[in-house]
């Protein structure tokens, strides 16, 4: 399964965020507290959702299911304006991404060990230090098998190797 490489520009979000690390997941209490508000949201620029997660900066270098990172549930807005009580703006950074189509449960995680396990490694890219994120489109169906989404995945070129001759 080979991605779709694409640069986007920034993109202004407005949403809900929680922290929350992998063995304390609760990004569906997330949802449950943002899905009923989300028309709140004014100007938004389509009727996606976004599912975005922002990583301290040694998450995958030194991972642990226990560390804390920020989830956001949100959805992208024209301009910042009239934003909902308890609501907050998130200023995603543009910039290359690979972008993988999945359909299935978002509880099946084999795309994810994928992407980091088997597609990453030999690529020509790394992973970049911004937001990774999800669109759930109009396919998206939450909990069932059928359901299909966008996983966006930041990368960077990788620094070519040193070729100093230390001899």
């Amino acid at each position: 399964m080979e991605p779709v490489i694409k640069s986007i520009q920034d993109k202004k979000l407005v949403g809900q965020r929680m922290t929350m690390s992998l063995e304390d997941y609760r990004i569906g209490k997330l949802w449950r507290t943002f899905s009923p508000r989300r028309k709140e949201i004014l100007h938004p620029v389509n009727t996606d959702m976004i599912s975005l997660a922002v990583y301290p900066p040694d998450y995958f270098r030194h991972f642990q299911p226990s560390t804390a990172f920020e989830r956001w549930a949100a959805v992208e807005v024209q301009h910042y304006e009239h934003i909902p009580t308890d609501m907050e703006t998130f200023d995603l950074p543009g910039g290359l991404y690979a972008v993988f189509a999945h359909k299935g449960l978002s509880s099946d995680n084999s795309l994810f060990q994928y992407i980091f396990g088997t597609w990453l490694p030999p690529s020509t890219f790394e992973l970049d230090h911004r937001p990774h994120f999800e669109i759930l489109g109009e396919k998206y169906r939450n909990n069932d098998p059928a359901s299909e989404e966008e996983i966006w995945i930041p990368i960077k070129a990788k620094a070519a190797p040193d070729k100093t001759d230390h001899s």
